[in-house]
């Protein structure tokens, strides 16, 4: 059984400056390991901070590290199997060993579960389909499709023994300003979000799962609940904005929240933002919003100068920012539209954009959710 093939479009620019796709298909990095089934899939590898948005070349394909090259990072999906009669042994723990930057102390088999290990990373981990938990020193975690990590450096192990799993991962380095040790710093108190959050109509509340060492060698759970900031726009109803993680530096600190920061659309510079999307049936709000309610939308999150609004723009909401983005369909459908052309996604499918004026449209008659973690870029 080869790897499942997992849909992949890329955008770029034409001679004239407008967005188009450049890839659209199975994303061609694949990774098959000893056991069938059983690797990962590659979707962007960038070697240096801010990454490029420019090139020719599918960074899809190119010669990847674990965590991720140095100064740089990666989004990759990993395919775990089920537990069978032909998973091997799980080997037993040991003191921590150092490969590099990263770090393992047994109780895993690379089949079903992995190693506890810890890598000089911070990870956005977004669960696609399946079952995993996720293990640290203090907890056991059951993750369910759709669930967000946010691994800030910590000692983990992920076990995917009951039914199998895809999960993505969007990589990069980390600052460890202890040396292996690699402990949280400073005090920022972690956010929860009210016990009477009101969210829009059809919308499901993100689960944010926030991991750190508080001191060397044992893995904490600093958090795990619904995001404590959801922004919604109310010329759109039913739209919500849920913010799970803001990096304002690279390599990235390891800290224990980042959400008071205020970049909400667009990250600091060399930094990053994760963010869930709800975007409710167009039909909802069509023929109802104009100039106006667009600019406050923007202007709400922060990010007044990436509206593109024009009368003759392909989508009220057409945007466009230097930000190299890893986008995924958690559920329902949804068309990227482009300046020349519009792409229908489904869930599990995949969109690496590189700073192309875009829009989502939602012209099915549910909700559809979009993880979208945008990286500053040049």
């Amino acid at each position: 059984m080869a790897l499942t093939p997992i849909r992949r479009v890329v955008t770029g620019t034409d001679v004239q400056g407008k967005s188009k796709v450049i890839w659209d298909g199975p994303a061609p990095g694949t990774h098959e390991a000893n056991f069938k089934g059983r690797g990962h899939t590659d979707f962007w590898v960038w070697r240096e901070t801010p990454p490029p948005l420019d090139g020719k070349e599918d960074a899809g394909t190119w010669d990847d590290e674990f965590p991720n090259p140095v100064g740089g990072g990666h989004q990759r999906v990993v395919h775990w199997l089920a537990k069978t009669s032909e998973s091997p042994p799980n080997e037993p723990y040991k003191a921590p060993e150092p490969h590099g930057r990263t770090w393992d102390r047994g109780g895993g088999n690379h089949y079903n579960r992995s190693y506890m290990h810890k890598t000089k990373s911070v990870d956005y981990g977004i669960m696609l389909s399946g079952e995993r938990v996720m293990e640290l020193d203090d907890c056991t975690l059951t993750l369910k499709p759709g669930d967000i990590v946010i691994d800030v450096g910590a000692w983990h192990l992920w076990d995917s023994s009951k039914m199998g799993c895809m999960m993505a991962f969007d990589m990069f380095d980390a600052e460890f300003v202890d040396g292996p040790a690699g402990t949280v710093q400073g005090n920022d108190k972690p956010m929860r979000a009210p016990e009477n959050q009101q969210l829009p109509p059809g919308v499901k509340p993100q689960r944010r799962i926030v991991a750190v060492d508080r001191v060397a060698g044992k893995s904490s759970l600093v958090g795990d609940g619904p995001s404590p900031d959801v922004r919604t726009d109310p010329a759109r109803p039913g739209f919500a904005l849920q913010r799970m993680w803001v990096v304002d530096s690279a390599p990235a600190k390891l800290v224990y929240e980042t959400l008071h920061l205020p970049n909400v659309l667009e990250p600091p510079a060399k930094g990053s933002v994760l963010n869930v999307f709800t975007f409710p049936p167009d039909a909802a709000w069509k023929g109802k919003v104009g100039a106006a309610e667009v600019a406050a939308y923007f202007k709400s999150v922060g990010a007044p100068g990436a509206s593109t609004y024009s009368l003759q723009a392909p989508h009220l909401y057409m945007q466009k920012t230097r930000t190299l983005d890893f986008c995924i369909v958690l559920e329902g459908e949804i068309v990227l539209v482009l300046d020349t052309q519009e792409v229908t996604l489904k869930a599990g499918e995949f969109v690496v954009q590189r700073g192309t004026n875009h829009a989502w449209s939602n012209r099915s008659g549910k909700p559809a959710v979009v993880s979208i973690a945008s990286h500053a870029a040049k």
